[in-house]
């Protein structure tokens, strides 16, 4: 029978006020008991929702009975035969609004925590020795990733389980794409994402570091070096700016450079050779799970640090539990507030940054209000680092130039939902053929091409 308790058991979690000034892990994670007790929650449905809500088609009701029945290795190998990156995605995946936003135990109480049980599962494998690298025996074709984020990372994954030899290409020094540069220590700890590349490395797939197509190679040259398919899934790192006053300023970061810095670079620890402003008070523009990131990194430096936000906390796009995490660390949050200007002192050093109120008015094509300016309202915030978390586009560098490839009008790789485009053998997916969306949806985009790659090469040889 099914365990009723109403609400989730609690994830374990660092002091707010000790985790603000270290980056080690806040969810620490479960216990063992705690994660056959949650699993018992699970009404193990004959139609599970949860099921439609998870990008990757992890069999959901299946594993968590096997966790609930303490048969740890039983629930690994389910969960690791529908996903490539387990204890990634059991960190990052916005479940609320995927499988648990399904849950039929959400209706009278608090779904399943099904990504925390997920978490705990891959993690025991991994303490326990159990890593599911099995591969079919090689079939003789070369399939090639652009690029080694969650998209990049399940393609190959996928891939290399059929058979295919597969080699991916990343232009940094470090595989892992957003989930090394993007996301900080203290939400995904990166020997985990080292540990996965780690796993797919095992299945025989190749990652070439240092490699920048569209510079070292293109991509008609990766199909003359005898690969017959291609996925791009450079992901969308690109950094947008508001285009106010100010921005040239000596502090103004992206969110892209700031994290890069701290998180690929370790810009954090004192022995570092790449130097970061340890700023005394830092203004963080923007309120998605980029910017909440971004905040809690310079929190962790030790500044005051204030989040700028022209809508108000119902429309902010981040996770609740990220919100929630940013305002036990101290962080202030200026909602209904929008920068105008951003001064600095006669050395070209950020000053201070000049905001005016909004208000809400009528909804704008996203369904969200629409925030207007409220006259005379302006007022500075003293700060000498701004953070623009605004959102990011697709870096063009690795496609752009690529004979009959077509893009979208927002410059991504036009491509359908399995992945093709418009151009025979060449497939996107992730950001780069979306736009900055979340971890998992990568993810189910690298697992859809996977197949639709599998498919049109076999189709050319049969």
């Amino acid at each position: 029978m099914a365990n009723m308790q109403m609400n989730k058991t609690p994830m374990p979690t660092q002091d707010p006020q000790v985790r603000n000034k270290n980056f080690k892990e806040v969810a620490l994670g479960y216990t063992l008991e705690q994660a056959i007790n949650e699993a018992g929650r699970c009404l193990q449905c004959k139609k599970p929702a949860c099921v439609s809500g998870c990008p990757v088609g992890i069999p959901i009701p299946e594993f968590l009975a096997k966790v609930a029945e303490g048969d740890i290795p039983a629930a690994y190998e389910i969960l690791s035969n529908a996903n490539a990156l387990p204890a990634v995605s059991g960190r990052v995946c916005p479940q609320e609004n995927q499988c648990e936003g399904k849950c039929v135990r959400g209706i009278k109480g608090e779904p399943v925590a099904i990504g925390r049980v997920e978490r705990f599962v891959a993690d025991w494998a991994a303490e326990n020795g159990l890593a599911n690298v099995a591969t079919a025996p090689g079939n003789g074709h070369k399939a090639a990733v652009i690029g080694s984020g969650p998209a990049g990372l399940t393609c190959a994954g996928e891939l290399a389980r059929k058979g295919y030899s597969v080699t991916v290409f990343e232009a940094f020094h470090t595989a892992g794409g957003v989930l090394s540069y993007g996301i900080p220590e203290f939400r995904l700890p990166k020997a985990i994402v080292q540990r996965e590349v780690g796993n797919l490395q095992k299945m025989g797939v190749d990652i070439q570091l240092d490699m920048v197509i569209g510079k070292i190679l293109t991509i008609p040259e990766l199909f003359e070096m005898g690969y017959e398919a291609v996925f791009i899934a450079s992901g969308a790192g690109l950094p947008m700016f508001m285009k106010i006053p100010g921005e040239s300023l000596v502090g103004v970061y992206s969110a892209n450079e700031y994290l890069t810095r701290i998180n690929l670079m370790k810009a954090y620890r004192e022995n570092t050779t790449t130097p970061i402003l340890h700023s005394k008070k830092v203004a963080v523009v923007g309120g998605g799970n980029v910017a909440m990131d971004a905040a809690r990194c310079a929190k962790r430096l030790g500044a005051e640090v204030h989040i700028i936000y022209r809508r108000s906390e119902a429309e902010l796009p981040a996770r609740a539990e990220e919100v929630h995490h940013a305002k036990e660390e101290g962080i202030i949050f200026d909602l209904l507030t929008n920068p105008v200007c951003i001064e600095g002192d006669e050395k070209g050093q950020v000053q201070s940054i000049t905001c005016i109120r909004m208000e809400l008015g009528e909804p704008d094509d996203s369904g969200r209000r629409r925030p207007v300016p409220v006259a005379g309202s302006e007022f500075k915030i003293e700060a000498d680092c701004v953070i623009m978390a605004l959102g990011t586009s697709a870096n063009k560098m690795s496609y752009e130039g690529t004979p009959g490839l077509e893009e979208t009008r927002k410059g991504c790789v036009a491509a359908d939902e399995h992945g093709c485009t418009s151009c025979p053998g060449i497939f996107a997916g992730g950001d780069a053929a979306t736009g900055a969306a979340t971890v998992i949806l990568a993810m189910g985009a690298g697992k859809q091409a996977a197949a639709a790659m599998d498919e049109y090469i076999r189709n050319k040889h049969s």
